[in-house]
This record gives structure tokens, sequence and C-alpha cells, in this order.
């Protein structure tokens, strides 16, 4: 794994200077556009499916540069298409962005809010012979838009008197007319080399029902007509965009030039968030729900900020992953890597540590009285005594990982193999004297002796041990499920590996451990929401989702460095 430096940023709302700071720095400035403005952004998602980790990169830069300008960032439901919209997208939307840590205070809006003002602007475009109803099927107008070296064509419609254009526009509100009959596009220019700029569609007729208005519109407003027009009703000073939406610029501008808008916002975008080994598209996230592959929005392995969160993921780390990847006009794919390795740096500051057993098998430490239990002392978390420690039980049959013990063990091997010595984490120094198998040759437990004047792990005669194990008491053990996640696709780029991104999903995502062992002090009701490190294994968390009072689960949120690795 690639080694990356430890973050000395960690305070979000110190936001690095980039190119978008430039921008709006020369704004602000003496004679700038926005001169004496507040500088005011806005996230404004589309409630058609749940926020992923690219999403919060957007969040990110949209609130903390309102943050840094001590500015103002308004959240917007963008819920211009009736068909996929939710509430149930909504609720997951605002839950999201107030667990990143970011309030947007009274300036919660839809797009919905200003349907009656988009048809006005959208009837000042006709009245300027700026727009015009055209009775092309949706096919015909992707025929006659040209491609990037041969132009468009006029749409016979185009030339259609204001008057005429005004009546069939008001009664597409009234419903007269089917879906697909009449779209409402705006006059620009089927020359240009933009092909945005090619006569776009700015209305469509859709009779659905919205989750807001319900049915009182049957004609709903294209994204690039809506999105300048909300901005500029908001009196948002700069739309920071990803970069697909920069071909589309000159469109956004043209609708605000054509419009008597209140205000004039600045456009500019960045490159948005690639990550390794997944998708990003809403519509493959969606269909990997819809068909089982995964459970749910929320399932570990998908990217979406639900997810991450079930998986055990921090607002911190996200933060942090999205100040230290950077902003830039470029895109990129990002390591995964770097991704677990900011939430692993995060968790190492404050997860509390505790004992779990993951593939158990008996060690039995023949020398140890049968009948007796002691107390060890174990520390919430080694590196700040002020976490406090907690009691252990400890009997003369403990609970050890099975890979602890090996038969003929490799080089550099320092855990139990007859003959050796090893220490039981905070308990006893014990020496292995073999093992004993079944009638199938399967190894059922393994036996050990201790040395009595080792308590606390500490040889009395000052010899050194290489070699410590967890374990966990067998009279004490408590059964959990735990779920190990790796990633969900077998490839670096899933988007452009196949063509079919289903024939790329890993059969090993999800590796489900039934018995596993824990101490019980896990388990204890106020650790409920608590980052754990389960010693020697990784990073968990519980899955309050599954979790019951018969059945706890707990959800691997990233492993630990790699410390050994046989030759």
């Amino acid at each position: 794994m690639t080694e990356y430096k430890k973050s000395v940023l960690k305070n979000p709302g110190n936001m690095p200077n980039n190119f978008i700071h430039d921008f709006i720095d020369q704004d602000l400035a003496k004679g700038g556009q926005y001169e004496g403005r507040t500088v005011h952004t806005r996230f404004p998602p589309e409630p058609n499916g749940y926020l992923h980790i690219g999403h919060a990169k957007a969040i990110y830069i949209d609130f903390a540069t309102a943050e840094k300008y001590q500015g103002l960032c308004n959240l917007r439901m963008d819920d211009t298409n009736p068909i996929r919209e939710d509430v149930e997208y909504i609720d997951a939307i605002k839950e999201d962005v107030h667990w990143l840590g970011y309030d947007w205070g009274d300036r919660f809006y839809y797009a919905s809010d200003y349907f009656e003002e988009m048809y006005g602007y959208a009837i000042e475009l006709i009245e300027k012979g700026l727009a015009y109803v055209c009775e092309l099927t949706a096919e015909q107008i992707r025929e006659t838009r040209g491609t990037l070296t041969e132009p468009g064509q006029n749409s016979p419609y185009r030339d259609r008197p204001i008057e005429e254009n005004l009546d069939l526009f008001s009664r597409m509100r009234a419903g007269e007319f089917e879906d697909g009959r009449m779209t409402l596009r705006a006059k620009i220019d089927m020359n240009s080399g933009n092909i945005n700029m090619r006569d776009p569609v700015i209305y469509r007729i859709a009779h659905e029902t919205h989750h807001r208005t319900g049915d009182t519109w049957c004609i709903y407003p294209m994204y690039d007509f809506a999105h300048p027009l909300e901005d500029a009703i908001e009196g948002i000073t700069h739309s920071l965009c990803s970069l697909e939406f920069e071909d589309h610029r000159p469109l956004y501008d043209w609708f605000i030039e054509n419009c008597s808008v209140p205000y004039i916002p600045r456009q500019i975008e960045f490159a948005r968030l690639n990550i390794e080994y997944t998708v990003m598209s809403k519509r493959k996230l969606r269909s990997l729900v819809e068909e089982g592959i995964v459970d749910g929005w929320d399932d570990p392995r998908m990217p979406t900020i639900s997810g991450l969160r079930r998986r055990g993921y921090t607002p911190q780390a996200i933060r942090n992953f999205c100040e230290r990847i950077g902003i830039s006009k470029v895109d990129s794919v990002v390591s995964h890597d770097f991704l677990e390795f900011c939430l692993r740096e995060d968790l190492n500051d404050h997860a509390l540590r505790g004992s779990a057993v993951l593939d158990p098998v008996k060690l039995i430490i023949t020398n140890y009285p049968e009948d007796q239990t002691e107390q060890v002392i174990v520390q919430n978390f080694p590196y700040k005594p002020e976490l406090g420690s907690h009691e252990m039980s400890f009997s003369r049959e403990v609970w050890i990982e099975r890979n602890d013990y090996a038969v003929d063990p490799p080089k550099k091997y320092h855990r139990l193999f007859k003959g050796n010595e090893v220490r039981l984490r905070s308990a006893y120094i014990v020496k292995c004297t073999g093992h004993l198998e079944d009638e199938n040759g399967n190894i059922t437990a393994v036996l050990a002796e201790y040395d009595p004047e080792s308590q606390g792990g500490k040889a009395a005669d000052g010899r050194k041990v290489r070699g410590t194990i967890h374990w966990v008491d067998v009279n004490a053990a408590i059964d959990s499920e735990v779920r190990i996640y790796e990633n969900l696709f077998t490839v670096k780029e899933p988007d452009v590996s196949a063509a079919d991104y289903h024939e790329l999903i890993n059969p090993d995502s999800l590796q489900i451990i039934e018995h596993a062992k824990l101490e019980p002090w896990l388990l204890q009701p106020e650790f409920r929401e608590s980052a754990f490190q389960f010693i020697r294994q990784g990073y968990f968390i519980q899955d309050n989702k599954d979790s019951t009072t018969e059945k706890l689960v707990f959800n691997r949120s990233v492993s630990l460095r790699e410390s050994y690795k046989p030759e």
C-alpha cells in the first residue's frame, strides 16, 4: 500500500486556496462584479437517489467556500423531474448534509418553489421571439440536432408566430396534449459549434404527479433552463458545478442574459470526484439496489454517504479526504487506498481498543487452575490514559485466532508453535506444548502452559518474548456476526472497463463471519455508536440496522496495515 503523510489540517473550515477562490477574490475586489456582495453558493442535488462520495466533494466545495468567505450556502432540491423523485431521497439528502457537519439555516428550497416564475420567464422568451413550441418528436429532435462536425437543421415550427406559440404553450400547461406531443424550445442557433446551443428543449410535457405540487403541473422545465433561473432567483453569486457543465455554461449565461432575472450569478466548474473500484452514476447505483446486488442504498459496499456512514466512516475523515485531494479543472481518478487512509488516520485518533476473535480455536492453558477466573486490566486506548481502562476476564480456556498457531511455522513467524513463547495481551506469557485433533485430523484446541510470574505479560526474569496475540475468555465471550467488506468491483475503473459493469462485480465483496467471539466490554449500550479497533483486526462499528438483542452485527470499516507477510 502507498504510504501517505499524516494530515495536519484537522479543521475543514480552513479551506485551502484554489482556482475557484481566485475567481471569487477577483469578483469581490474593487470594481469586481460582486464588490460589496456577500458570497452566496448553493448545493442543488436532484432528489432521485442517495448522495454519494462524489456529492460529498461538491458539498464540501459549496459549503466550505461559503464558510471561508463568511457567506451563505443554500440547500436546494432540484425537483424538476417528477418521474424518479421521492420524499425518501429528500430526507436522506438532508440527513447526509447535516451528518457531514454543514447547515443551511433557513435557506432550504425546492426548484418547484419557482415553477410559476419559470413559466413566466418562458413566456418572456416567447414574447421576445426567443422560444417556440415544437412538434418534432424526441427522436426527430436528435436527428436534426447535427453532430460535432455538421450543423443542425431548423425545426419546421421554428418560425411560428409569437401569438401561436403563446396559445400552444398555454394549452400545453392546461393539459390538452399527451406526453411527447410538443416541447418548448429556445430559439438560439442551430449552426452553433456548441450542440447545447442548438435550440435546446426547455419544457416538456409529463403527466406525472409531483411530490410537492401534485397534479398542478403537467409541463416541467428542463434542468438547463431551471438551474440558472433558480440561482438568479435565490441571489446566488457563484454557482459551483462539476466539469461536465462547462459546455453548458454558454446556455446558462444565455438564459440569464435574456430573462429579466433579479440577480446575475457566475458559473464556475471543477473536476468531479472519481474513485477507484466504484461507479458514481446514480442510475447505475440505483440498478445495483433494484436488482438486489446490494442491500439497499446504505449497503456498506456502496459509495453513498449513508453506506459509508453505516460502514463506519466519519464526517471528519470524509471532509479531510475532500480537502486533501484538492480542487482542479482536470478529471482524475483518486486512489481508494487514500480514502481508506483518511478514515484509518481519523479512527486511530479516537477509536477504543477491544478484543475480538474472528476465526476462533481454543487455547487450553493446561497448568492454569481449572476453576479459577481472574480479571486483567486492559487500556481502552493505549496512547490516551485519560480514556481509562476496563477489566477483562481470564481463565484456563481462551479463544485465539486459528492462524495464530502453526504446526509448521514459516520463517519470521512469532506466534504459537510447539516450543515457542508468546504474550497473551495484558495477561500472561504462555509456551505452546502442542495441539489436539479430532478423528479427521482437524485441530480442535491448542495447548500451552503459562508462566505464573508473568502477570501483565511481563517476564519476571526479563526475557524477551517477540510475539503478542489477542484472546477472549471462553467463559465470557459473546457470539457476534462480523462482516468483512472488500471493493464491490474487481477493476479500478468499472465505468470504462466493460460494456456491462455487472460482469465486474466482486463475488467476494462481502464475507460474513457467523460466530466471532467478542469481549463483553465492546457491547455496552453507551458504545452503540462508537468506533472500535479490534486488536490486530481492523476498525469496526456496530451495524445499527441489522443488530438485534439476539444477534449483534459488526461491520469492518477499514483494515489495519499489513504487519506480517509470509515469505
